[in-house]
């Protein structure tokens, strides 16, 4: 059937994923079976015959709610009539960092695990409309530009893993629209109903007010902010490496910076070297407030001590800021 004559919204949704597959090899699809990623998979096993990829889908059974391992079920069975060679992986969730953060560490983790196994990317159904909530989410919390760059089409972690989202350009309403028209029934997953959950308040309470109050096309406006931020946050970390080759020097249990060198920089391209230096050395992120304070080492040196930070203390000795690992 040509394409012309498909629903639109699952042709929306194909084009989406057409533009985001590799040419050949494997891909796999992080399925939950809700709306978003079933769209997600039905696409992208249409899309992959053509090339001839093979598709895996791996749904993720947290076992936090009653009925999960029913919906896995009727997720794998959903994909496996599509094509797809379908997984279920069931895992343990732990209570650290809320069991939200909890539920997400744990099914990346079993992602991760699979992809390294198939040496694969995987393809995750976020949309236009997770993209708005993840940025007005940072806007709220003060994150910084880091935070509203939101999620990008695709990233590639320090083990290699590839993830991919091409549906962040697809409204939400269109997944569940593409799947209606192709008859595939989709699970709700009451958690993104609670509003114990921050993230469901501001998609059931916050968006819709600031549609109401300022018009239409919010989401797409906070998507299109988080395009632009990220084209600007690629350009300042091109200008980052460049920069930190030359003021950057190895120290006794950890790396020190020139402060001759800092001055001469920008307070935006400074505050992102002291990040970057940090976070790069010794795995931990500094926050606005922790930024500042390593910055004022260098504009505002009056003899103050060192500053302690997670993972290391930085102190100014010389013409060096010096960061050691505690």
């Amino acid at each position: 059937m040509a394409e012309g004559s498909l629903d639109p919204a699952v042709a929306e949704v194909r084009r989406a994923v057409r533009a985001a597959l590799p040419d050949s090899g494997t891909v796999i699809v992080a399925l939950s079976g809700g709306a978003d990623s079933l769209a997600l998979a039905a696409a992208t096993a249409f899309e992959a015959r053509s090339r001839g990829i093979e598709v895996i889908s791996v749904t993720v059974d947290h076992g936090l709610q009653e009925g999960s391992a029913d919906a896995a079920a009727t997720a794998a069975a959903t994909a496996e009539g599509l094509g797809i060679r379908a997984e279920i992986v069931r895992v343990d969730v732990d209570s650290a960092g809320g069991p939200e953060a909890a539920a997400r560490d744990a099914r990346h983790a079993a992602l991760r695990a699979a992809a390294v196994r198939e040496d694969a990317p995987v393809l995750v159904g976020h949309t236009l409309d997770d993209q708005a909530e993840t940025v007005l989410l940072g806007l709220a919390r003060g994150s910084g530009a880091a935070s509203l760059q939101g999620m990008a089409p695709r990233r590639e972690d320090e083990d290699g893993t590839v993830w991919l989202r091409p549906l962040l350009g697809v409204r939400r309403q269109t997944t569940r629209a593409a799947c209606a028209a192709s008859d595939l029934e989709f699970w709700d997953d009451p958690h993104n109903l609670d509003p114990r959950f921050t993230r469901v308040r501001v998609r059931e309470r916050v968006l819709p007010v600031l549609e109401t109050e300022l018009g239409p096309g919010i989401a797409e406006a906070l998507a299109r902010t988080a395009e632009q931020l990220r084209e600007d946050a690629e350009a300042f970390d091109e200008m980052i490496h460049e920069t930190i080759e030359d003021i950057v020097e190895h120290a006794e249990a950890g790396i020190s910076v020139s402060v001759a060198a800092l001055s001469a920089n920008p307070a935006a391209l400074r505050n992102r070297i002291i990040r970057l230096v940090v976070d790069s050395e010794f795995g931990v992120s500094l926050t606005r407030v922790q930024t500042v304070e390593v910055a004022r080492l260098v504009t505002d040196w009056s003899g103050q001590g060192p500053i302690d930070l997670p993972g290391c203390t930085a102190r100014r000795a010389g013409g060096q800021i010096v960061f050691t690992a505690r």
